[in-house]
């Protein structure tokens, strides 16, 4: 049998972007080669792509070839410049681990609906939905979710310090990994913590610190049929969760502990499993995503944002989290694979 011909697009132009080369990394190392023939196509920090051996280190350095996914549906692939000329490379799938903005936000997920390949993951509307935290929050409360009061800051607005109960959290609406984000526990540091989140979105969010134990849970699957990984908790000695942008992240964290299992109980931990079922549903995610929430003290699920393409690197918590529950990372992409070409998890 001929193998798959994987598209797998890492790196990217966001602040994500060493995230999203760690990713793929991890990717590359559980990938079935007896099953999947793949073709790595890197996206440089400037925006350049470009077709390379794997997403090892120097892989911008190596013999690379400029690159593009088609938006022409007769090619169904790459289009990959040699000695002036094009080749075709035709693709039976496409496995974006990018991550943030261009990645998670619905524009890659726009070029590969052009281009007609199928691909692995959150579709347009899904994935825009859940990059913007206001909008999630709109979507899961209608949907009777929990989610923290928050207010939203346009660009052109300074907001009045005196308005707020402090700590609060000051977020950008559309960016990951925590950049950009800030815990304010007095009035005077409003201001600064602002525009620190605009620097990364002009869209802020002014948000409640929800009191409770931090929470995620690993979603994999289309509609109603869905497998949950094992629920798990971030125990920080202060701040807040902010590995990925963390000098060292392999060797632990600065400032969290990762405990996975979840330390809660049984009937918690199927409360939450629910809980991030029910988010996904409403969201209309697909594929998978990681949703993370807090468990306050009388057992609510407070939603806290939605992962799209949820970091894979060796210190991730989506992967962790499906081991935990039984699935190694290859079982993952094979499943997560057979979702995008035929919708079932096989």
């Amino acid at each position: 049998m001929d193998r798959l011909k994987v598209g797998i697009v890492f790196g990217g132009t966001s602040e994500e972007h060493p995230v999203s080369v760690k990713s793929a990394q991890e990717v590359a190392q559980n990938l079935d080669t007896d099953k999947y023939e793949p073709f790595y196509v890197g996206i440089t920090k400037d925006g350049a792509w470009k077709l390379c051996d794997g997403p090892g280190p120097g892989w911008e350095d190596d013999a690379c070839r400029p690159a593009m996914l088609s938006p022409d549906r007769s090619v169904h692939g790459l289009l990959v410049l040699e000695q002036g000329h094009y080749e075709v490379i035709g693709l039976d799938l496409v496995l974006p681990v990018l991550h943030g903005t261009l990645g998670e936000d619905g524009a890659i997920q726009g070029l590969l609906e052009l281009s007609g390949i199928p691909y692995v993951g959150c579709d347009i509307q899904s994935s825009a939905l859940c990059m913007d935290k206001s909008l999630t929050y709109a979507i899961a409360s209608s949907a009777g979710i929990s989610t923290p009061n928050f207010r939203i800051v346009p660009a052109n607005e300074n907001p009045d310090p005196d308005q707020f109960s402090y700590p609060v959290f000051v977020k950008p609406a559309r960016s990951g990994s925590s950049f950009g984000v800030s815990k304010v526990s007095h009035k005077e540091e409003l201001h600064s913590a602002v525009e620190t989140a605009r620097k990364y979105d002009s869209k802020v969010l002014i948000e409640e610190a929800v009191v409770g134990s931090e929470i995620g849970c690993a979603i994999l699957g289309n509609d109603l049929e869905l497998i949950a990984g094992e629920v798990d908790q971030i125990s920080l000695s202060h701040g807040f969760f902010r590995i990925h942008q963390e000098s060292a992240p392999e060797s632990g964290s600065e400032n969290s502990t990762h405990i996975v299992p979840a330390d809660i109980s049984a009937a918690a931990r199927s409360h939450v499993q629910e809980a991030a079922k029910a988010v996904y549903r409403a969201l209309g995610c697909r594929g998978l995503s990681r949703v993370d929430m807090f468990l306050t003290e009388d057992g609510t699920v407070v939603l806290n944002e939605v992962n799209t393409l949820p970091g894979m690197t060796s210190y991730s918590r989506y992967p962790r989290m499906m081991a935990a529950a039984g699935l190694p990372l290859a079982d993952v992409i094979d499943r997560i694979i057979s979702l995008a070409l035929t919708g079932k998890i096989r």
